[in-house]
């Protein structure tokens, strides 16, 4: 079997869930009722340079929370699923959009409503303090947990071992 570094380079798209991926997990309910996250800065600079790159990312998450569509959507993401009670279903739809084999997906997940999806795909991800079911079946655990960098650590390997990482018109070495 190859190691995870060598099967980066089939990698052609990314997918996420949200909660506990982008986020600590750990959520604040502000007194209207809406869910208050945080997240890494440095997770949506890596998601946008991705797509500035022209990776495909998704968005596949079971909340429903508008302002994650707004937060991504800056981030120039345009799939997003929200809602989702078949993340396999919303990541078929995401494959065939974009002519993708499942083989060319990374998906970051961390617990089981992740499991389906992260099953089929040819990358499976998670951060280190993922469910452990989910550690399992990960091709890689990031070192970084959920919201503490895990995102942008599986898009600058990949973009790093195809040698545009550093490969922007405002990046002077």
């Amino acid at each position: 079997m190859k190691n995870f570094k060598e099967q980066l380079h089939n990698v052609k798209a990314f997918a996420f869930d949200v909660d506990g991926v982008f986020t600590d997990g750990m959520v604040v309910i502000h007194p209207s009722g809406e869910l208050l996250r945080t997240s890494n800065t440095r997770d949506g600079y890596a998601v946008n340079k991705a797509i500035q790159q022209g990776y495909p990312v998704a968005i596949i998450s079971g909340g429903k929370s508008e302002s994650v569509r707004e937060r991504f959507r800056g981030l120039g993401v345009t799939d997003i699923y929200l809602g989702s009670t078949d993340k396999v279903e919303d990541l078929e739809d995401f494959r065939f959009k974009y002519g993708l084999e499942l083989s060319e997906i990374l998906f970051m997940g961390d617990d089981l409503p992740d499991y389906e999806a992260m099953s089929r795909v040819g990358f499976p991800t998670c951060p280190a303090d993922a469910a452990t079911e989910i550690i399992e079946i990960s091709t890689y655990i990031s070192n970084f947990g959920g919201g503490k960098g895990c995102v942008r650590d599986v898009i600058e390997q990949v973009l790093k071992l195809k040698g545009v990482w550093l490969h922007d018109k405002n990046f002077k070495r």
